[in-house]
């Protein structure tokens, strides 16, 4: 399995383009996504568990209840969400795209990011749909572009491996920068790929593998309205159709595993104001339960991600996390050690402190992507979740986010 280059569109059949059209005032920024496969894809999707959510999951929901999609449609700047016309708006999305395109309206996965509670008009999408049909070719970044809206990366990648003998490829762009801290996916993520899967396989494969991914980072502890991740399959690289589990399966799954640990690892180091990555690393656990706990407490906890962006090794916030985040640890068998390019330095043994180099500690912890080693020397369960620190600058962009 190796990275190669064309994000969504390095899968066979998929094609790609990203315009403004008009929903963002700021006309350098491109605010329409639009995915587009060949041919019928599989289709399989997670969804947000926030009780509130955006108009477009459940017409998503509604449009592949056959197991089956062709186009993935995501505008930025506006998530149509606690709007009394945004199932209208969102279906109206869908046949505009279908009349362009010549596909059915239900064979659209439609997604909206951005503020909440706005009215989206429909006016600029109706008029830039020609163009964004028009664009469409080997344009991943475009798309890329199109559905950030804090962000200030974009976020892709793509992979090459072999099913059956065949050259298969899969690949993803994804958005998320603040109100991210998943129970299913994050923001949004929409990943191609070429490889023959039934539907339902496609779900399993999607649903596991969120649990050690998508699911295990968090930039602010805010679930967001309309997080959802996305897969459309369209087996345009000719392998033996997927229909049970077995080593093309495991080979499938690999490959997504790839492409969504980076896409998450992308979206928690690119969280709002971030300037450092925070990868927490918890070993030897009871069981994996405990280790996923453990982990996505301490990259959750606020006082620990300040110290981070203050390069303060102030561990005691790492066994605080540890110790209200509701798993069953002996806290006297815990050892944390700090990591980065810059070196490794250990600041706890069995639940208490030892004499570390407060220089030492100042240069690991100054770099851009810090290593939180937690061993509970109680089993062999391990887990890894991300983070960011926390900075003035996430107050700034959301201070005024609306306005």
């Amino acid at each position: 399995m190796k990275t190669v280059q064309g994000g969504v569109c390095a899968a066979k059949g998929f094609q790609a383009s990203g315009i403004h059209c008009g929903i963002r005032k700021n006309k350098q920024k491109r605010d329409l996504a639009l995915i587009l496969s060949d041919r019928p894809a599989a289709a399989a999707c997670v969804y947000t568990t926030n009780l509130v959510q955006g108009a477009p999951l459940q017409v998503t929901r509604e449009n592949i209840a056959d197991g089956y999609a062709r186009a993935i449609l995501c505008n930025s700047g506006n998530a149509n969400t606690c709007n009394a016309d945004g199932v209208d708006i969102a279906r109206a999305m869908c046949t505009l795209l279908a009349k362009e395109a010549g596909i059915a309206p239900a064979d659209v996965v439609i997604a909206s990011t951005g503020v909440i509670g706005q009215p989206l008009p429909l006016e600029p999408i109706a008029s830039g749909m020609p163009a964004l049909v028009q664009a469409l070719g080997d344009h991943s970044e475009d798309a890329a572009e199109a559905i950030m809206t804090t962000d200030t990366i974009k976020k892709e990648l793509a992979v090459e491996f072999q099913i059956g003998g065949k050259t298969c490829h899969m690949g993803g762009i994804a958005k998320g920068s603040g109100m991210i801290h998943p129970n299913m996916a994050t923001m949004l993520v929409f990943i191609t790929t070429d490889v023959a899967i039934t539907p339902g396989l496609l779900q399993k494969a999607l649903r596991r593998d969120i649990q050690d991914t998508f699911h295990m980072i968090s930039v602010d502890g805010d679930t967001s309205t309309n997080d959802m991740v996305s897969v459309l399959a369209n087996g345009a690289a000719g392998n033996p159709p997927i229909q049970e589990e077995g080593p093309d399966f495991d080979c499938f799954c690999q490959a997504l595993r790839q492409v969504n640990l980076y896409l998450c690892r992308a979206i928690a180091k690119d969280g709002e104001g971030a300037t450092k990555l925070i990868e927490c690393a918890v070993t030897e656990a009871d069981c994996l339960n405990t280790a996923r706990i453990a982990a996505k407490a301490v990259i959750c906890s606020s006082l620990f991600k300040a110290a981070i962006f203050g390069a303060d090794a102030n561990w005691g916030r790492v066994l605080c996390a540890l110790g209200y985040c509701g798993a069953l640890i002996d806290i006297h068998k815990v050892d944390v050690a700090f990591r980065s390019k810059a070196g490794v330095v250990e600041v706890c043994k069995m639940g208490s402190g030892i004499p570390f180099s407060e220089e030492l500690a100042k240069t690991v912890l100054s770099e851009d992507e810090i290593r939180v080693e937690i061993c509970l020397h109680s089993g062999s369960a391990e887990a890894v979740a991300w983070g960011c620190d926390l900075t003035y600058g996430y107050v700034k962009i959301n201070g005024d986010y609306r306005t």
